[in-house]
């Protein structure tokens, strides 16, 4: 069993390197896990954990295989693992149990990741920061007043605090991108067709993913080309990533948001010296207004506001009968409110967003890619978004927080949140960078371009992995 101070030793790893010390039988698999284990219960105030398995990971730490065999990792609440409690973060479950696994954790288990347990978000998934009234809010490791995101932000939790080196997470508005912006990671929201999530196919816009937050652009190239390999599509395979693009690229410049709010002044100073960095990197950046319309991002909310109402009136049939949907968050009741308020234009908003896939690729005619902010702001505090605001208010303040991402899910586009600033109070900053369907290895290419110009740290350094080590003695 290992000691506090080798478990933390042990933090410092990306999957990339716990894999070869796997290898070398430097450490084995079970001690793996238990160095995660301990590392999740010092790190329990973070809130990031919903239901721990320990006893079920310490099995599965001797007995699964694939290329990620023996790497720690943690599954998001919204999907299902079957015989492990299941809340899509909502109070209305109460106790629900999963039968079943969904098929995506599935693929999780053949890739070899063994599952601590589950992470925390919001209620469905369906804001940007993990504050669920019946769980209370998910603390950011780089600063505990502020949010880790949303919804993925139990899962950009546990990695940026130095639990697992890469996280389960899904992104259907930018709930991979804004968590991975928020802690300071690496958010790959991948081409729709490449990993959908289970439900989002039947909606009228499927925009919805499954994917990973990581601490290192190799973890993520790692990740995805394994999993291509495992459930091949029919979309460009991503196996071949090479250290760099192969020739400068043309890339757009993006700083003003469809409806002309002004971005936080650190946040568009991040944005631009990372222009300049790719400019000094050989490819040509030139400025251009906000590639969706204010129009488009209503839509985008109409669309948002019958997700809403479709939980709430159809939970019981979709998750489990015994759901209660009394005991909804308010942002969710809101936004089935909404949707009654304007339902009767909602088959033109959603024809609008159907159009904008083809709009996007006509952009990315002239273009390899777009450079634009992940979040107009900096980290959220708690409670700046929390879910009890009233509707109005929140919608608002949601708006101007998270312009970016919503859009890029409608184009079924591939985008990637890199670390690429900081505040002067030395919160994380994420850049996002965007590119035609099907062109992941182009952004990963880029990324790592990126990273290797000017690497970024592998964890929250709130508490330094030093302090740590001489904490546990």
């Amino acid at each position: 069993m290992m000691n506090e101070k080798q478990a933390w030793e042990l933090s410092a790893w990306d999957a990339h390197q716990t894999l070869e010390r796997l290898r070398k039988r430097e450490v084995s698999a079970l001690e793996v896990t238990d160095a995660a284990l301990l590392r999740a219960e010092k790190t329990a105030h973070l809130n990031a954990v919903v239901t721990a398995t320990p006893e079920r990971a310490r099995a599965d730490a001797q007995r699964l295989t694939g290329p990620f065999a023996g790497v720690p990792h943690f599954i998001k609440d919204l999907a299902q693992v079957a015989g492990v409690r299941t809340t899509w973060g909502s109070a209305g479950t109460g106790h629900f149990v999963s039968k079943k696994s969904d098929p995506s954790v599935t693929s999780f288990e053949r890739l070899g990741f063994v599952s601590l347990g589950k992470s925390a978000t919001s209620e469905f998934g369906l804001t940007a920061t993990t504050e669920p009234l019946s769980f209370g809010p998910c603390l950011n490791p780089w600063d505990e007043t502020r949010t880790a995101g949303g919804s993925s932000g139990g899962a950009a939790a546990v990695v940026a605090a130095g639990v697992v080196p890469m996280a389960h997470a899904m992104d259907g508005g930018g709930s991979i991108r804004i968590p991975a912006s928020c802690c300071g990671l690496v958010g790959l929201k991948v081409s729709r067709g490449r990993f959908d999530m289970e439900s989002s196919t039947s909606l009228p816009v499927n925009i919805a993913v499954h994917g990973v937050v990581t601490r290192s652009v190799r973890d993520t190239v790692d990740f995805w080309r394994a999993y291509t390999k495992l459930v091949p599509s029919r979309l460009p395979p991503i196996e071949v990533v090479r250290p760099a693009p192969a020739r400068p690229l043309r890339i757009s410049l993006v700083t003003t948001t469809a409806r002309g709010d002004l971005l936080d002044l650190e946040v568009k100073a991040a944005v631009e010296a990372v222009a300049r960095r790719l400019e000094g990197l050989g490819h040509h950046v030139d400025p251009v207004p906000c590639p969706w319309s204010r129009e488009e991002q209503e839509d985008f909310i109409g669309l948002w506001a019958l997700l809403g109402f479709a939980h709430q009136k159809l939970a019981r049939l979709v998750v489990h009968r015994g759901f209660d949907a009394s005991r909804l968050d308010a942002w969710t009741v809101g936004l089935a409110d909404r949707f009654l308020n304007f339902k009767w234009d909602s088959m033109q908003r959603i024809r609008r967003l159907r159009r904008f896939k083809e709009r996007w690729a006509e952009l990315m005619s002239t273009r390899d890619a777009f450079l634009m902010p992940t979040l107009a702001s900096l980290p959220p505090l708690i409670g700046h978004l929390k879910t009890d605001l009233p509707f109005d208010e929140q919608l608002e303040r949601l708006t101007r927080t998270v312009p970016f991402t919503g859009m890029l899910n409608v184009a079924g586009a591939p985008a990637i949140s890199l670390p690429l600033g900081r505040s002067a109070a030395g919160l994380p900053i994420g850049v996002q960078l965007a590119a035609g369907f099907g062109a992941e290895p182009l952004l990963l290419e880029l990324a790592l371009q990126l990273e290797a110009d000017a690497p970024w740290p592998l964890m929250a350094p709130a508490t330094s992995l030093a302090d740590r080590l001489a904490t546990a003695g």
